[in-house]
């Protein structure tokens, strides 16, 4: 009788422990795909503004001073409350420097 309380305990123990392990590992592997996708959204976000500056400088000759100017003009559109996005434009005949970071996000 004794034998069979330890064993059930034991197995008991090592469900436990088993669940807390892939409870862990979970829990570990959303936050890894949490922040591959963050990830991919923000590279999305950039290509949509590069897009929107290669298609203006093919159309006009010029690449656009403001970001402001591809929302207006060529239908940029993206969740500003998520990102932000920095568009310095050198020379309008040079593609403008473009970084995009999630508001919000931890470096």
């Amino acid at each position: 009788m004794r034998k069979r309380r330890h064993s059930f305990a034991r197995g008991l123990a090592i469900s436990l422990i088993v669940f807390a392990a892939l409870v862990f590992a979970s829990t570990a592997l959303f936050r890894g795909v949490s922040a591959k996708s963050g990830e991919a959204q923000t590279e999305l976000v950039r290509g949509a503004v590069k897009r929107a500056a290669v298609t203006c400088f093919a159309v006009e000759g010029a690449y656009p001073s403001t970001l402001d100017y591809l929302k207006q003009n060529y239908g940029l559109i993206y969740d500003e409350d998520s990102y932000a996005v920095r568009y310095d434009a050198f020379a309008s005949n040079i593609l403008p420097e473009i970084q995009v970071t999630e508001r919000g996000a931890q470096e």
